[in-house]
């Protein structure tokens, strides 16, 4: 029987959360909820959670804040899915920098939410075995060393570097592709599959923020490459480890 998924749904308003619990309790999820930060950590510290629907806006630490802090920590790799006033797209990119894996509007309607939630877990939480099939153990370029199988991702001076799902998945896509050049359509394919939206441009935010961890001087990238009018290109010779 596969594993009852628990998500934590943090927004300062109790109706928000009382809603959003409901439903996906109907669905079939464990639903935690938290009305700010520190409620947020006593779960997380408490639970075993799979997803994190975040609040934006919330008075004290807003959620572009919580999400940040958590990139930074232990749970750096935990799925977060943002959501946002309707129609503030400097808000969602910002949400995606911060290391949101998606983001919802506000209002919404639950079964949208519900859609992302089983699509973001759904990219995150492959199995190791479906992993094994198809990822050697460890690709190697420029000292950096990527980790299929756990999902991470280790400096030169060998300190592990916390990446969101979505991260990992187009970091993925672009290191086991090296050299070739692909469009922001095929990223969203390889790293989202069939959930990706038509004209997403969270792949370019995606792109910073990978570049940032790595180091990659984005006024003159040397590892991704922007390619006009064409996409990104992974530069570095990647060395495949059975």
């Amino acid at each position: 029987m596969e594993k009852q998924r628990h998500i934590l749904v943090v927004d300062d308003h109790a109706e928000i959360r009382a809603l959003v619990q409901r439903y996906l309790g109907d669905h079939g999820y464990r639903v935690s909820t938290a009305a700010n930060g520190a409620e947020m950590r006593r779960v997380l510290a408490d639970a075993a959670i799979d997803l994190i629907v975040l609040d934006l806006m919330m008075p004290g630490e807003d959620g572009l804040t919580l999400c940040r802090n958590l990139r930074a920590g232990p749970d750096g790799s935990l799925p977060v899915i943002m959501l946002t006033a309707m129609g503030e797209d400097t808000d969602r990119i910002i949400g995606l920098e911060m290391g949101a894996d998606d983001y919802l509007a506000k209002p919404f309607n639950p079964r949208e939410l519900l859609a992302r939630i089983r699509a973001v877990l759904r990219r995150s939480g492959e199995s190791a075995a479906q992993q094994r099939q198809r990822a050697p153990e460890q690709l190697r370029f420029l000292g950096w060393t990527l980790v299929p199988h756990s999902h991470e991702l280790i400096d030169p001076e060998q300190t592990l570097v916390p990446l969101s799902a979505a991260e990992f998945a187009l970091l993925m896509a672009l290191v086991t592709r090296p050299g070739r050049v692909l469009s922001r359509d095929r990223l969203l394919d390889l790293a989202r599959g069939r959930d990706a939206r038509a004209f997403d441009r969270s792949i370019d935010t995606l792109v910073s923020r990978l570049r940032r961890k790595l180091g990659d001087d984005p006024r003159e990238p040397a590892i991704i490459k922007t390619i006009r009018g064409d996409g990104y290109l992974f530069a570095p010779k990647v060395e495949q480890l059975p």
